[in-house]
């Protein structure tokens, strides 16, 4: 490892929670900005300037730049008074979001003036490069040979785009078999159904001069779409998974939840018979989700498992398409590469995790199943990544990756006055991606990100780190809380041992046997803890909730009910458990001493929360 590397001090790459790194921040948006400026006056010298020293001394000229100041003004009294301070470093413990990396802001505030729309080439070549540099970037970290990727806007667009990538793909063989038949001479429909997407691709490539033909009699026109068979989704699914199979065409029927386990992973057995069961019935599967960092849980799928059930079933004829959704976890793949970009193997991971200081304590953090499901995501066609998540870049910014280049020609477009079919150009972008127009600063920004810290051990692995390090310190400290308001004690339950880097806790008033009065208890620590009750600014302790209810979740979180005192009935009664829910993707709480000296203010914060609840509650029992 080269020393630059060996020394990356993440606390050099964000403004600081205490804005410690602004000095730095403006210094360098100065030079930027004053390199545009120069860029703008350097060109065409002999032009003169349009607007004149006369025109920006009259009234009208001073009264508009002071009607822009007050609007602006406006804006930061608006923006300082009700925006959420993700930058807090022992404060906030919520959603996916914290500190953004400065390179990525100034990379993102540079490019901006330049305005490139990634859609075309000629209208953004700078970022457009960018973007394809990013996407091999992607498939690196996943391990892809011959891989491709690019930016979107979010997770829910990556999503519908692998759906599209599966939907186009299983619909070949049936658009083969109507127009270049020798090619799948002597296959069923049920065979045509259960080809694998490396053998359809090689199939395409080898008849060049009719893929056009192909396509024009594959699912995007209309034809087999209910033919392709099911898509399955774990329990613990995305919301965007349901909008997309809507949008696509596929049909919300085709989408089966697949039960996932008390830790809040697929369960692998429960998927085998569902896929069986659909099997004998004729009926194809289209494609399963794996999640690598669940929304609610961060949970992690065993990706492996998956994986190797799909070799098992293979060998019965049966092929499902496999998407990884990793919008939140994806990144975490970097702490398991080493420079080479080699998997670290596992007996050597804890040892390379203290010499290269990813974690500040010798310590054992990843699970080996989180390991093994890391590792065997290079074996999906697909997969969804978040650079706006545990990329620490700026909003707005998803990404999809896809294992062999070809797939991309399953879903081109080509619209001659953007780009031009064959053009020999970095990225003919638009012609392979859903999206239309997009912001060439958002490329530059995940660039930034990645060159700043590259996508292994030594770069993102050290970032990783420290927000999975941040989280083990917050679970072990809830693990040992409890909190005494007037007679009553209330105690505090971890939900599961941290896959990743979120986690859910309950509090539970000691001896109550009522679900629906905890269920109210988290409520109300949640309202006192987010924008319901007061200032946001001025609040000392910041979370988020959720709920597991039986509808989504089936009995997985029976076993935390249970553990907690509640009986079976009892959860049948209430239906669900709610949760508070913490992704603790802050970059300063890994060091000890750090997480100490918020640990007694966390700790104060709360013992006043449930002070107002309670009290709240006498009141309310004396009317």
């Amino acid at each position: 490892m080269s020393e630059q590397g060996n020394d990356l001090n993440l606390n050099a790459l964000f403004i600081g929670d205490k804005a410690e790194n602004g000095q730095i921040y403006k210094a360098l948006l100065n030079e930027l900005v004053d390199e545009h400026l120069g860029w703008r006056q350097n060109y065409m010298p002999q032009d003169m300037p349009i607007i004149t020293p006369e025109e920006k001394s009259s009234e009208s000229f001073k009264n508009t730049v002071n009607k822009m100041e007050d609007v602006l003004s406006e804006i930061s009294s608006r923006m300082r008074s009700h925006s959420v301070p993700w930058h807090t470093a022992g404060r906030y413990w919520g959603h996916m979001n914290s500190e953004t990396l400065m390179p990525s802001l100034l990379a993102y505030n540079f490019a901006m003036l330049w305005n490139g729309n990634n859609v075309a080439y000629e209208s953004s070549p700078a970022t457009s490069q960018m973007e394809e540099e990013v996407g091999h970037e992607f498939a690196h970290l996943m391990s892809y040979k011959n891989g491709w990727g690019h930016i979107v806007a979010d997770g829910s667009l990556a999503n519908l785009e692998g759906l599209w990538y599966a939907r186009n793909i299983k619909s070949l063989p049936l658009a083969m078999k109507e127009v270049t038949p020798e090619l799948v001479s002597g296959k069923s429909e049920w065979e045509l159904l259960n080809m694998s997407t490396k053998e359809i691709m090689d199939l395409l490539e080898s008849v060049p001069d009719k893929i056009d033909d192909i396509k024009a009699a594959s699912a995007r026109s209309g034809k087999n779409l209910a033919k392709l068979g099911k898509w399955l989704v774990p329990q613990t699914k995305h919301y965007s998974w349901l909008k997309a199979a809507d949008i696509i065409g596929i049909g919300l029927d085709q989408v089966i939840p697949v039960p996932v386990d008390h830790n809040y992973r697929l369960d692998v057995n429960e998927l085998e018979k569902i896929v069986r069961q659909l099997a004998a019935e004729q009926t194809p599967i289209l494609g399963v989700v794996g999640v690598v960092g669940s929304t609610e849980e961060g949970a992690i799928d065993p990706i492996d498992k998956m994986a190797a059930l799909r070799d098992v079933l293979a060998k019965d004829g049966i092929y499902f398409y496999l998407h990884v959704d990793a919008a939140y976890g994806g990144y975490g793949r970097a702490i398991f590469l080493d420079e080479n970009n080699d998997f670290i193997p596992f007996e050597n991971l804890k040892d390379v995790h203290f010499e290269k200081g990813v974690f500040t304590e010798n310590k054992n953090y990843i699970l080996e199943e989180v390991y093994n499901a890391y590792r065997a995501i290079e074996e999906a066609e697909s997969v969804t990544i978040d650079p706006h998540k545990m990329g620490y870049v700026p909003y707005s910014a998803g990404g999809i990756v896809i294992q062999d280049i070809r797939m991309r020609d399953v879903i081109s477009y080509f619209a001659t006055y953007v780009f031009e079919k064959g053009a020999d150009i970095p990225a003919l972008l638009g012609a392979y991606i859903l999206e239309g127009s997009k912001a060439g600063a958002t490329a530059a920004s995940v660039w930034a990100a990645h060159h700043v810290l590259p996508l292994n051990v030594a770069g993102y692995g050290k970032l990783m780190g420290a927000s999975i390090e941040g989280s083990h310190r917050f679970f072990n400290f809830l693990n040992n809380l409890s909190f005494k308001v007037g007679d009553k004690e209330i105690e505090v339950h971890p939900l599961t041992y941290p896959d990743f880097n979120m986690v859910d806790y309950v509090f539970k008033e000691k001896g109550n046997d009522d679900l629906e009065a905890m269920n109210k208890l988290n409520h109300d620590v949640y309202d006192y803890s987010s924008y319901v009750k007061g200032s946001i600014y001025g609040n000392e302790f910041l979370t988020s909730h959720t709920d597991f209810a039986i509808p989504d979740y089936g009995d997985s979180p029976l076993q935390f009910v249970n553990q907690l005192g509640f009986s079976d009935a009892e959860w049948r009664r209430v239906e669900k458990v709610t949760v508070l829910r913490a992704s603790v993707m802050t970059p300063y709480m890994n060091k000890a001493e750090n997480f100490e000296e918020y640990a007694e203010k966390i700790k104060v914060a709360l013992q006043e929360k449930l002070e107002k609840i309670y009290a709240e509650k006498l009141v309310h029992s004396a009317h």
